[in-house]
This record gives C-alpha cells, sequence and structure tokens, in this order.
C-alpha cells in the first residue's frame, strides 16, 4: 500500500466501523415490517370465517352500519353512536346525537358472545345481558347484569369488584387479570347456558354465577341493586353497550346459540 492511499483507507475503514455500530442500535429482533397497510388489516375483522358460520357464528357488527341495534327506549333516535374505522364507537363528549346505551334488536337466551374493545383513558363502560326494554325501566342496567369495562387508570379501579371482566360490583375477578392500555384492543368472551354465565377477560374466567339460584338472589338483596325489582331475573333479553362518559370502540362482535 503506498503512503498516498493510505489516509483514503483509514477513511474508508472508520465510515465502515461506524456503519456496524449503527447497525447494533436496531438488532434484527426489534425490527417491525409491516406487509399490510393499515386499510388492509381493518378489513379482515368484523367477518366470518368459513369454519365459524359452520359452526353457527353470526355477527353482531358488521363493520359498516349500526344495523341490529337501536338506542335503549328510542329505537328511532339517532344516537351518538357511529362506525368509525371498521369499529361501533361512542363518542362520549363531543358526538352529535342522543346519548344512551346501545342494545340488539333481538333477545338472546343459551348463547356464546365474543368481541373485542377498547377504552380511552380513565375510560368506564360495560356490556349488559339479559336486559329486558321497558318505558317504565329508564336504564338498562336496571335489569341486565353487567361485564364490566374499565381502565386501570380509573378511579374504580382500587375496587376489585368493579374491574374489567368483573359481575359488576359482585365479585372480583377469580382469575386475576390485567387489560390491555388505554386504546389497545382487549378480547372477551360471555357464555350463558340455562342461566348459568360466564365471563372471559384476555383468554382467561374472570366471573361466574347461576342467575336461578338462591345464592343468586340473596347477593341482590345484599347489593345497591336490590332498589331495582327486575334486576337480574330474566336469563333471556338483549344485549347492550354502555354510553357513560368515556369512548369506547367495538369490533368483531359475534355469537352463537348454544
Amino acid at each position: 500500500m503506498t503512503p498516498s492511499k493510505f489516509p483514503f483507507v483509514l477513511f474508508m475503514a472508520c465510515l465502515v466501523g461506524m456503519g456496524c455500530k449503527e447497525k447494533k442500535k436496531t438488532p434484527e429482533r426489534f425490527r417491525v415490517e409491516r406487509t399490510k397497510t393499515p386499510e388492509i388489516e381493518n378489513e379482515v375483522h368484523n367477518q366470518l370465517t368459513a369454519e365459524e358460520k359452520e359452526n353457527g357464528w353470526t355477527l353482531l357488527f358488521d363493520g359498516k352500519t349500526t344495523e341490529g341495534w337501536h338506542l335503549y327506549n328510542y329505537p328511532d333516535s339517532t344516537s351518538v353512536w357511529t362506525v368509525q374505522n371498521g369499529t361501533l364507537y361512542c363518542e362520549s363528549k363531543r358526538g352529535s346525537g342522543k346519548h344512551g346505551d346501545l342494545v340488539t334488536d333481538h333477545d338472546f337466551e343459551n348463547y356464546e358472545l365474543v368481541f373485542e374493545w377498547k377504552l380511552s383513558e380513565k375510560g368506564n363502560s360495560g356490556v349488559f345481558i339479559n336486559v329486558v326494554e321497558q318505558a317504565e325501566m329508564p336504564a338498562t342496567w336496571h335489569t341486565g347484569p353487567e361485564y364490566q369495562l374499565l381502565d386501570p387508570s380509573h378511579m374504580d379501579y382500587p375496587d376489585t369488584t368493579k374491574r374489567a371482566g368483573c359481575l359488576y360490583g359482585f365479585s372480583p375477578q377469580k382469575n386475576e387479570t390485567v387489560t390491555q392500555p388505554a386504546g389497545t384492543w382487549n378480547s372477551s368472551r360471555i357464555r350463558q347456558v340455562n342461566g348459568k354465565v360466564f365471563f372471559y377477560l384476555n383468554g382467561n374466567l374472570t366471573a361466574e354465577e347461576d342467575f336461578t339460584s338462591p345464592e343468586w338472589n340473596e347477593k341482590i338483596a345484599m347489593s345497591g341493586f336490590k332498589v331495582f325489582p327486575r334486576f337480574g331475573l330474566a336469563t333471556k333479553g338483549q344485549i347492550a353497550l354502555q354510553d357513560w362518559f368515556s369512548d369506547v370502540w367495538y369490533r368483531n362482535i359475534k355469537i352463537r346459540k348454544l
């Protein structure tokens, strides 16, 4: 190597070394390559596979409209519930329309329900089952027990009977389960057979109750719901999504009869 070329070679070696060091900052295992755009990814939601159809699943939300749902006690009203980017969305503070819980057009008795949901920070919402819609009962929670949805940053979180996946106000999670951070998706499942109900959150069993048992009636009598004479008595009714002062999103809402 001639003396005149040595500085150039040394310079190039430094560049290569710097390049190697830079690569070490982003190891291969941390690289994320997107193979689909967000629009394409979203299109796979709110659909049934051939296997799901064969097993009796149907969609309660088609990802495009609110067909099959209406505002509790106000079936002809325009509500704050809208469809946004393939999600069923309740804009709690700025939405235009009437506020209230959204209920299914039909009743369900023995079934398995699955859905995905996410909340805004400090969010609080819920899914009610066995709702009986009547004008003399102004709210869904006057009849229907609640599958609680709650962000861990909410002020109610220290109350273990009010955490996500609980049968709201009655029992702590059977298996401790942490929700995903605000703004990210959680998965839930509700099974009800002959009045026996099971709640699941992110794959874990979080609540279990028999709505036909004397013990259930005793629990109601000792709770704040005792002032509502029809609360928790039905084992058949509508499914409701709660509008409760915070934004909430749903997708992939599916049900099958058991």
